[in-house]
Parts: structure tokens; sequence; C-alpha cells
């Protein structure tokens, strides 16, 4: 198969592009982001379609209703050419019409229909129609980030996927159809031993398995034996292992004691530690309290000092209570004084009289009234002049008391701290007899500690001797457990032969002609469930060495051509990678970046020869495809990659990087770019 040419629409962050792919290698070159990695999906979903995991949204440009892709390539001498396309439908994106033409004939058909006649086209296995490509992501085109996910794997989805990539899972539809026939052919020759009426052959059978029933009553025998002297052993070892036992469990309990007297010891010290803090403290706050005396001849003349500013706030209180009602009362009438002249201003008549009123007499009451205000404002102002004073009075005995009372506050409180001197003095000799008492116990715990040290040192023997004995304890059981499964088997065999023989003695007149169809019956599935199942579980065994033989050289082989001497990889039975460095082995997860490139590389590349040489008649041998397969690699293994591109020796081999050194490695070069969200090819 060779890559001829691709057409796309819409596709990712392509609007429309055509490209062409010549022979020999062809690197496809840009930024990160540029669109090389899309151009390898759109040649996927151009030959196979969405895959089963697969959104189309993934695939269509955002914002668009439907997408094209058109790839033609040559296999065989034929010329392909294969169209599909997207289209968004409601919430989801599905595939459309799908055409494919072979030599200028054009087929029409389903998703699955052109997928199968392109499969048959690259002679691939047609169990892959519904199933995800993983022979072509496996020998073609991998994302190095899904080949790095297989290698990081579970070993058994590992070797599950290596399997179905293999065709090896055929050996397992072997088996379940194997279940099928065998239990088919049970099935017949229960029927046809119903209808034999051949008295002497069954009778013959009848007697021989009675024979057979006797050997495996025999063999009973043997085995119930041979386990009674197993159980004996075994009661031995375990009466030995319990003796050992108290002596480890005596051991265990003195290591206790010692961790118990240890951590008494480490609180005794800590004990002791606080003590003498507290000890420390006590006696600085002694010495800053004796620097202190108290007076009470002072204490009681500040609180006769409270008594007397009292007695003044109290007069002075009394006092602006009068002139405050002065001032209130003159304010009073004062407004009457105003309302009068209001009054008097607007009387026309007089309302007792009705007599008019004169000018001059309302004039004599304005010059009465406003005498009177006059009197009232200036008796108002001296009043509020006295009433300020009495305030700062009140204010300035407010603060004296205020003050005197926190004086004797102060005094209150260092008459106290003077009284606790002695309480102090007695707690600190109470302190240096609890230190004493402690220092005393932590030379007896001392004692102990050393003491429990040499016992437990006596005893440590006994655990080797536990060891062993146990580790024989075991293979007793595991011998016991052994002869306990085929007693239950030969149990078995007793019980079928029983039900055969009653079988065999209630038909006994019933056999004649059908024996011989009967007797193949037997050994036919005799045949299929014994010799040909182990047959075919011994060539499943056998591929899959020879598979994981060839395998492990190819892709240690690669790895050494990327990475230097100093690392060997290899394969596991579950097909793992073992990377190796001088004989010890090294977690995948602690590589750097471009050893776990390295790793991920090898591995895809000889991968890609087992598949081809398993399936040697596929047509995508000559072309291979590498996304980024240098991700992490430094300036040297960058160099090594000239080896492996010329070792690959394929027709066709399309490469994918943003490295410009590796310009130098390929034949043809295409370059990418993006603009304003539209990738395309630089001119």
């Amino acid at each position: 198969m060779r890559l001829k040419s691709l057409s796309i629409q819409n596709i990712r962050s392509y609007k429309d592009l055509n490209i062409d792919f010549p022979p020999g290698s062809t690197l496809l070159m840009g930024d990160i982001g540029s669109g090389k990695t899309s151009i390898l999906l759109a040649i996927e979903f151009a030959l196979f379609g969405l895959q089963p995991s697969q959104r189309g949204s993934s695939l269509l440009r955002n914002n668009e209703k439907q997408a094209y892709a058109k790839l033609e390539f040559e296999v065989d001498e034929k010329q392909v050419i294969v169209e599909r396309k997207l289209k968004q439908s409601g919430k989801s994106v599905t595939q459309g019409e799908a055409n494919i033409i072979i030599d200028n004939e054009k087929f029409g058909g389903s998703v699955t229909e052109i997928k199968n006649k392109v499969l048959k086209l690259l002679n691939y296995p047609t169990e892959f129609a519904k199933k995800t490509n993983d022979l072509y992501k496996f020998t073609v085109y991998t994302p190095q980030e899904e080949m790095k996910q297989i290698i990081l794997e579970s070993p058994d989805t590992r070797l599950n996927t290596l399997r179905h990539v293999f065709g090896i899972d055929k050996y397992k539809r072997i088996e379940e159809n194997l279940d099928k026939i065998t239990l088919r052919i049970r099935q017949e020759i229960k029927l046809k031993g119903l209808e034999v009426k051949n008295i002497d052959e069954k009778a013959l059978s009848l007697e021989e398995k009675k024979k057979n029933l006797i050997l495996q009553q025999n063999n009973l025998k043997d085995i119930e034996l041979e386990t009674t002297k197993i159980s004996q052993e075994k009661q031995q070892k375990q009466s030995e292992i319990k003796q050992l036992e108290e002596k480890i469990n005596k051991k265990n309990i003195l290591e206790t004691e010692k961790e118990k007297s240890l951590f008494i010891l480490n609180n005794k010290k800590d004990l002791i530690l606080n003590i003498e803090k507290e000890i420390s403290l006590l006696k600085e706050q002694l010495e800053q309290a004796s620097k202190f005396k108290f007076d009470p001849e002072r204490m009681n003349a500040l609180k006769t000092h409270i008594i007397s500013q009292e007695q003044l706030k109290k007069q002075s209180e009394d006092e602006l209570l009068v002139i405050s009602s002065r001032i209130q009362g003159r304010i009073q009438k004062k407004q009457e004084t105003e309302s009068l002249k209001n009054q008097i201003s607007s009387l026309e008549k007089c309302p007792t009289c009705l007599q008019e009123v004169n000018q001059d007499y309302k004039q004599n009451i304005f010059i009465k009234a406003e005498s009177e205000i006059k009197v009232i404002d200036k008796e108002n102002m001296e009043d509020n002049n006295k009433k300020q004073e009495l305030l700062q009075k009140i204010d300035h005995s407010k603060k004296q008391i205020e003050s005197f009372k926190q004086s004797i506050s102060e005094m209150e409180i260092l008459r106290i701290k003077l009284e606790s001197l002695k309480e102090k003095e007695k707690t600190i000799q109470d302190l240096e007899t609890k230190k004493q008492t402690s220092n005393n116990e932590i030379i007896e715990i001392t004692k102990k500690i050393r003491e429990l040290e040499i016992l437990v040192k006596d005893f440590e023997k006994y655990q080797e001797i536990f060891n062993q004995k146990d580790k024989e304890l075991k293979e007793v059981i595991n011998k016991e457990q052994s002869f306990l499964i085929k007693k239950a088997e030969i149990n078995k065999e007793i019980q079928f032969s029983q039900i055969q023989i009653r079988e065999l003695q209630e038909s006994i007149k019933k056999l004649q002609d059908l024996s011989k169809n009967l007797d193949y019956l037997k050994e036919l599935e005799y045949w299929l469930s014994n010799k040909f199942l182990t047959l075919i579980l011994y060539t499943e065994k056998n591929v899959m060495l020879k598979l994981r033989d060839e395998f492990s050289k190819l892709f240690s082989k690669w790895f050494s051509v990327l990475v230097s001497d100093e690392l060997s990889v290899r394969l596991d039975e579950t097909f793992s990678p073992i990377v190796q460095q001088q004989d010890y082995e090294i977690d995948y997860n602690f590589l750097s970046g471009g050893e776990r490139t390295a790793v991920a590389l090898a591995y895809r590349l000889a991968l890609n020869q087992v598949i081809n040489s398993l399936l040697s008649n596929i047509k995508t041998r000559d072309i291979v495809i590498l996304d980024e397969p240098t991700d992490g690699f430094s300036d040297s293994q960058l160099d090594k990659i000239r080896d492996v591109l010329q070792e690959l020796k394929v027709k066709q081999l399309i490469l994918v990087s943003h490295e410009p050194k590796i310009e130098g490695f390929v034949d043809n070069i295409i370059r990418f770019k993006k603009q304003e969200g539209v990738s395309g090819i630089e001119e």
C-alpha cells in the first residue's frame, strides 16, 4: 500500500486542503498545534470511518455542519479512492455518505460495507470490521501517547490487547466452540446409550467399570493412609510452632514492656524539665514581688479622697440641677413674653370692652416686654456660665475618683501577690521534692530497661527457628492439600463410576445395534476434550512464546539504537517492558522523558515488525507513520533517528515532528502553518 493524496474539508483546524504524498520518507513539519496530527487522523477516518469509541465532533471543525475526506492510495497495483463525510445531526455528529472507487469502478454502501471493502483490499482479517482498527494502529500509525498508554496498562489488559492484535484470541473461540461441540456429543452419547441393545458389550463394559471402581477405591485407601500420615506430621509441626509462638509472644511482651518503660522514662525526663522550668519561673516571680511593698495607710487615704470627691461631685450636681431649672423657667417666661408681643401687634380691638387699642398703648407694652426679655437673657447668660463651671468641677471629680479607684485596685493586686509569696515558696519546695522523686524513678526505669534488653536478646534466636518451622508447616499443608484434592477427585470419579454402573445395570437389556457408533462418539469426545484441547492450549502457549521471543529481541534491538549501552530492555511473560541498568530493573516512571519516548518508540517498531511477520500477507507492510516519535529526545538521540529511519527499510514513511534537525533525515518535507485558527501548507 502507498498513499498518494488526501483532500479534506472542515476537518479539525482545516477548511480546505489538498496534499500529495510522495514515495520514500516524508516529514510533516510545523509548530505544535499547526495541524500535523490532524492529517494522520483524517487518513485513518478516510480508511475506516469513525472508531467505536471516537466522537464525530472531535473531527468536525467548530461551527461547521459537515466535513469531507477523500483519500487516494495504491494497493497491489490497484488505484483506490475512498470518500467519507461527516454531518451535524441535532446535537450529535454522525457519518454520512461513503464511497469507494477501485480502478475507476465506484461502489456505494453503508459505513460498515465500505470499511469491509477496505479491509479486504488491505488483506486485514474480517474480524476487524466491527472493532477498533488495532492492526492498523500497531502496524501503520499509532499516536505516540497511545503507545505509552499500552506500556502503562495493567499486564492483563496489555496481554488481552496484544492477543487481539496478534489474532491469537481465535484459540479462545476454538475452546468455546469445542465446549459446545463436546456438549452436543455427550448429549448424543447419552441418547445413543439409551438405544443400545447389545447386552454382551454392555455387560463387558459394566465389568470393566466395576474393576475400575475397585482400583479407584484402592487408590482412595492409599491416599487416605498417606493423608493421615501427613496430618499427623502437620499436628506435630503445629505443636512445635505453638511452643515457639509462646516464646516469641513472651519476647514481644518483653519488647512491649521495654517500649512502655522507654515511654515512661521519656515522660519522666520531660516532667523534670517542666518542673525545672516551673521552679525557675516561680523564683523569678518571687524575686520580682519582693521589690514591692504594700502601704495600708496610703490605701485608707485614697479611700478618704474618693469620699471627699464624691461629696464635692454631689454638691455640684445638686447646684447644677437648681441652675438648670432656673434657666428652663426663664426660657419658658421669654417664650410667653414673645407670644404676648405677637398677640398685641395683631390686636385691633379690646376683646373685653370692644374699644380700639391705640398705638401708644401697644408701644408701651412692647417696650416693657423687650425690657423683660433683656433681663431674662442676661440672667440666663450668667447661669449658663455657672453651669459650665459646675460641669467642669463634676468632670474633674469623676476623673479624680477614677484615678483613686485605679490606684486602690493596683494596691489590692499587689497585696494579693504579696500574700501568695508563701504559697509559691511552698510550691517550689513541693516541686523540688517531686523532681528528686522523678530522678530516683528514672534510675530504676533505666535499670529495668537494661534488664529487659538482656532478656529480649536471649529470645531472639527463637524467631529464626520459628520461621524455619513455619516454612516446613506450610510445605506440609500444601502437600496435605494436594492429597485432599486428589482424594476429592477420586471420590468424584468413584461417584461417577457408581452412577455409570447403575445406569449400565438398568439399561443392559437395551444394547444392540448402536455400540460401534457409541464407542466412536466416546472416543471422539475424549479426544476433543483431552487431546485436542491440550493440543490447542499447547499451540497457543508456543505461539505466544515464539511471539514474545521475537518481539523481545526486536524491542531490545530498536532500543539499543536509540539509547546508550547503559540501559537495556526486554519483555516479560505479559509482554511488559523491563528496563535494566547493570542487571538492576528500573521503573518506567523513573526514566527521563527521552528514555520513556525511546521505550515507546522501540516497542512500537518491534510490534510493527512482529505483526507484519505474523500476518505476512497484509498490504500495509510497506508504509509506516510515526507521530512525534522524538518527544523529549536529546540531540544525541535525535542523531540516532537517522539510523532508525534507515533500518526501517519501508517504501513509504510519513514522519510528524517539529524538530528541525530531522529535516536532514528524510527525502521530502511538507511544512504546515496555522493562521487565525486555520491550518494550511506553506507555499
